[in-house]
Order: C-alpha cells, then sequence, then structure tokens
C-alpha cells in the first residue's frame, strides 16, 4: 500500500512537472497554448488514481484540490491571467493534488499563492531595467507630462522598449500630447504592441511562475501560510 502511494505522488510529480515544463517551453516560443494539452495531461492524471489499490482517497484529495477550479476560472475571465494559466492550475489539481515533500502546510491555493510572491519579480526587473537607462542619460519621459506618481508606477509595471515584443502599450496620445496609460490589460483580448520606442508592460508567461510556485510548493510548502503559523 505504501509503495503504491509513493508511485502514485513521484509520478503524478513527474507528469506535472513534465505539464509545465514543456508547456512553459510552448508559451514562450508562441505564447498561445491549445486546451486540448491540459485536458490530455488531465486526463493521465485522473487515470494515474487507478494503479492504486485504494481509490477513494485519492479522489477525495483531488476533489478538494479542485476547489481551486472556479477561483482561477475567474481569475481568468476578469483578464489577470490566461486561460491557459487557469487550466494549468485545473490540471496541476487532478495529477498532483496539493503535493509536496516538505513537512509545511499547503492548500489548494498554494502553487497559485507561491506564483503570486514570484510575480514581484519582474517589478524588480522593470525597475532595474529604468535605473540603467537614466544613468546612459536616456530621457524615458521625453514627451510625456505626467505627475511624479505616475512615472513611478510606470517604472515599476514597465519600461520604454526599442522593438517591442509580446508587451502590452501602457502609453496614449491625447490632444496630441503623450500620456501614460496605466489600465490593467486583458491576458486573453489585448493585442501586443509593435510599436518602436513605445512604453509597455511585458506580458508576462505566467506558466513559469506557476511551475516555479509548483517547484516551491514540492520543495517548501506554502510559503505565505507557513509565515503566518511561524510568526
Amino acid at each position: 500500500m505504501i509503495e503504491d502511494l509513493l508511485n502514485y505522488n513521484i509520478i503524478g510529480i513527474g507528469l506535472a512537472l513534465a505539464m509545465l515544463i514543456i508547456g512553459s517551453i510552448i508559451d514562450i516560443w508562441k505564447r498561445e497554448i491549445h486546451d486540448y494539452y491540459w485536458i490530455v495531461f488531465g486526463s493521465v492524471g485522473f487515470l494515474l488514481i487507478f494503479i492504486n489499490s485504494d481509490i477513494l482517497p485519492h479522489l477525495f484529495k483531488i476533489g478538494i484540490a479542485l476547489i481551486i477550479a472556479p477561483f482561477v476560472i475567474f481569475i481568468w475571465r476578469i483578464g489577470l491571467f490566461g486561460g491557459a494559466d487557469a487550466f494549468a492550475l485545473i490540471a496541476l489539481a487532478v495529477i498532483a493534488p496539493m503535493a509536496t515533500f516538505s513537512e509545511n502546510p499547503v492548500t489548494p491555493f498554494t502553487s497559485l499563492s507561491n506564483a503570486a510572491i514570484l510575480f514581484v519579480i519582474p517589478f524588480f526587473l522593470n525597475v532595474f531595467r529604468n535605473l540603467i537607462s537614466m544613468a546612459r542619460h536616456d530621457d524615458i519621459f521625453e514627451g510625456f507630462e505626467e505627475s511624479k506618481f505616475k512615472k513611478i508606477c510606470a517604472m515599476l509595471i514597465g519600461y520604454k522598449a526599442k522593438n517591442p515584443k509580446f508587451c502590452f502599450s501602457i502609453e496614449k496620445t491625447e490632444k496630441d500630447k503623450k500620456k501614460l496609460n496605466l489600465t490593467v490589460h486583458h491576458a486573453d483580448n489585448e493585442e501586443y504592441c509593435t510599436t518602436p520606442n513605445t512604453w509597455i508592460t511585458p506580458g508576462i508567461p505566467y506558466l513559469l511562475l506557476i511551475m516555479g510556485g509548483f517547484i516551491i510548493q514540492l520543495l517548501y510548502g506554502d510559503i505565505i501560510l507557513s509565515f503566518f503559523i511561524n510568526s
């Protein structure tokens, strides 16, 4: 029984990592992953349950893990991340429900919450890039008439790109004047910017952060939950 459980967990974790790694590569390359990709991996993950002699506990665990499904679908529909990210988290809940090698607690939301913490990394990269440009005496806000607060916000979420690729524009023109547009961009519906020398916010492949969040879950558990429990 213990051997069956070990095999089930190890195979599920291996399958989940393969799904996320391959999916991340496709996402970076094409920025689009077909829904069938997640259906196939999710179906294989579900079939893994039947390698065990005791199926019901694993079905129950998957049922608990799938609590995340309506939440991520809602986030997808309002455009905070793409459909691939939502389906990845749902497939992950089926393939390796709340899997971890650590003794720290995990929840159905752990991979997502860990990914959200990793989401701050691009902000630091944007600031670093902008500071380098300013150190080179580049006028990154040339032609803009905006408050210091808006300029600081722009430096956090984006930068001025010479040749944008897989990015969203955060500037607009009003009455022949350049303005910063800091509204939230819909991850699925917004078109990528191709205008040279434009202030943009990178279209970050969130799947990479989900993969990172899952790896942290495996090795450490839930960062936020552990912080509150240990504080």
